[in-house]
């Protein structure tokens, strides 16, 4: 497979831009006009940069509002074209882009577009340069590439074909699967970008909200294997325009981007049947291993830990390590991390192969986290997430239990891990998204936006299928606090918890009374469980599949606890009283 970005997608400079494609291991590079218009580097050094990090130069786009013209303003596009194709011999390049004509002087007559793009051709041909044409989606009169792949035909030049892009063709609607009609020879370019969907014009939608291949709606997987199916070799490459990727480290977002490639590729590629481009086979996580906080002085979640009724298992015989368990939820305190603030440091998964699963994370680019261990201890490979946290997969999950000595024996309450909150800046999310569903292999159900104090706060929740990891991500919004995140544990006695916590002293998050008023008149419940629900800050949540009640504890510098209860069906996370939490948390000092 190779692979290609044009440079629009990235921050910075343009020889920013190229040092982060090939570090990222891109093969080529499209490079946009603009781009280079404000390079104080000559064609001539780009070319020369280009070949020392090994990128191929495979575009340049500076082609507007060409075809479709009066004759003399198809003689000045023509002067304009020559002195393009300068530029690009100085680059070393033969591929330019032209797109289909949006200007309102243009004309709707398909033999006046076909006869100017073969006299552009023929000027090409003259320099060896090859001219792909695009429908753009919201040309004046092309806006479809089948009507693009007709124009090609009426020109019939040897050097002009087409460029086919997933954006223009999905966002407008247009059913791929004619480009397998197309003669793979005439598909000299593919270009990739995945987005939401969007109720807008289509020219914002493209400027500002493409997303990278795993990250939108469109059914890239689907389109690629129309384009593979008509016989094309080129490149992949990704032409990407969003507001936030312009704006964030340029190496970060170059490896982000190479690692939606792979994943496309993978993807198609087992959609398809066929071997070439798969990664090491994904695994799905059957369960959470371990969670883990990290510190420098984590006493006062120790003593969380205890008044909420967690056991202590112990010391690790080798590092300053503590665990805790309710049941078959693992909480490890981990004071290795000197990290100012407790925080979410890393999490287990428990998979049927974990060197698989971290060859497949690898293989995504994804970088190797590594953790000193010694004899007789299980080595568990991990990677870290795009924000740092450490993710760790084990297919022998209780192996390191043994390791931890001198607990206690006190009995828990039974529970295990339902959810883990996790939070991300703006620009960090649509990666951690791609991360997650790519490396650690779990699915995204559709976001949602959730109000408070200071603004909505988007939240996706990624998962396993069968629901047993579930992995709700938070957005804040960009003049908030960052949230804090959070341990989800559920028990079948949610009230027995909470009355045996306040017994030891444990006091959990307030909740306003006026709460309590509204749960009245939104549920007609026992005036007995309403009492209990006041009495011991519980929240409610019922659907018509069941209950769902939870309370949180105070936050300890970036992470606090919830303990959940789910009677009958009831699948979802309390949504309704995120609001209130929030403006708790607020009210106690703690960030969104």
């Amino acid at each position: 497979m190779l692979t290609s970005i044009a440079t629009v997608c990235l921050s910075g400079g343009l020889v920013e831009k190229l040092h982060a494609c090939a570090a990222a291991g891109f093969d080529g590079v499209e490079i946009m006009d603009a781009d280079l218009i404000a390079a104080y580097e000559s064609p001539e050094e780009i070319r020369a940069l280009c070949d020392r990090l090994g990128l191929t130069i495979d575009m340049f786009q500076p082609m507007r509002d060409i075809e479709g013209v009066s004759d003399d303003v198809f003689a000045e596009n023509l002067r304009r074209a020559e002195a393009k194709f300068d530029i690009m011999q100085r680059l070393g390049t033969d591929l330019v882009l032209v797109c289909s004509n949006v200007a309102t002087a243009s004309v709707d007559d398909d033999a006046v577009a076909a006869a100017q793009l073969g006299l552009l051709a023929d000027a090409a041909a003259a320099r060896g340069i090859r001219i792909a044409y695009e429908a753009l989606a919201w040309g004046r009169y092309v806006d479809d590439y089948r009507h693009a792949w007709r124009l090609v035909e009426l020109a019939d030049r040897p050097n002009l074909g087409v460029c086919l892009d997933s954006f223009h063709i999905l966002s407008r609607g247009h059913d791929p699967a004619a480009i397998e009609e197309i003669p793979a020879e005439k598909i000299f370019f593919l270009q990739l970008a995945d987005a939401p969907r969007l109720d807008m014009d289509v020219l914002s939608w493209s400027r500002h909200h493409r997303l990278f291949p795993g990250e939108g709606d469109f059914d890239l997987t689907g389109f690629l294997a129309h384009v593979q199916r008509a016989g094309y070799t080129g490149p992949l490459s990704l032409e990407v325009f969003n507001d936030t990727f312009r704006q964030t480290d340029v190496t970060r977002t170059a490896a982000h981007a190479r690692r939606s490639l792979s994943w496309l590729a993978d993807r198609t590629a087992r959609e398809r049947g066929t071997w070439a481009d798969r990664l090491p086979e994904p695994q799905r996580a059957q369960g959470i291993d371990f969670v883990e906080i990290g510190g420098g002085d984590l006493d006062a979640v120790d003593r969380l830990l205890d008044r909420l009724g967690f056991a202590f298992r112990g010391r690790h015989r080798t590092k300053p390590v503590r665990l805790w368990t309710a049941g078959d939820a693992r909480i490890i305190l981990n004071e290795q991390l000197r990290a100012e603030r407790p925080r979410l440091s890393a999490f287990g998964l428990v998979v049927a192969d974990a060197a698989s699963a971290a060859a497949r994370a690898d293989a995504l680019g994804a970088p190797a986290v590594y953790r000193r261990s010694y004899a007789g201890e299980q080595e568990l490979p991990a990677v870290a997430s795009p924000d740092g946290t450490e993710v760790y997969w084990n297919d022998a999950p209780d192996g390191w239990l043994a390791e931890f000595e001198g607990g206690r024996g006190v009995e828990s309450f039974g529970g295990r891990v339902d959810h883990i909150n996790v939070a991300y800046p703006w620009q960090d999310f649509d990666e951690a998204v791609l991360f997650m569903t790519s490396a650690v292999g779990l699915d995204a159900e559709p976001p949602a936006d959730v109000p408070g104090p200071q603004g909505l706060v988007r939240s996706q929740v990624m998962r396993s299928r069968d629901g047993i990891v579930r992995l709700p991500m938070n957005l804040a919004p960009p003049t908030a606090p960052m949230p804090s995140r959070h341990i989800a544990i559920r028990t079948g006695d949610v009230i027995g918890v909470a009355r045996a916590a306040r017994a030891r002293g444990l006091d959990f998050l307030p909740v306003p009374d006026n709460y309590y008023d509204d749960l009245a008149a939104r549920f007609a419940l026992d005036p007995e469980l309403l009492a209990t629900l006041r009495e011991l800050d519980l929240l409610y949540d019922r659907d018509d599949a069941g209950e769902f009640i939870h309370f949180y504890t105070p936050t300890i510098g970036d992470v606090f606890l919830e303990i959940v209860e789910r009677r009958g069906g009831y699948d979802g996370y309390g949504a309704l009283n995120a609001p209130v939490r929030l403006a708790a948390q607020r009210r106690a000092g703690v960030g969104a």
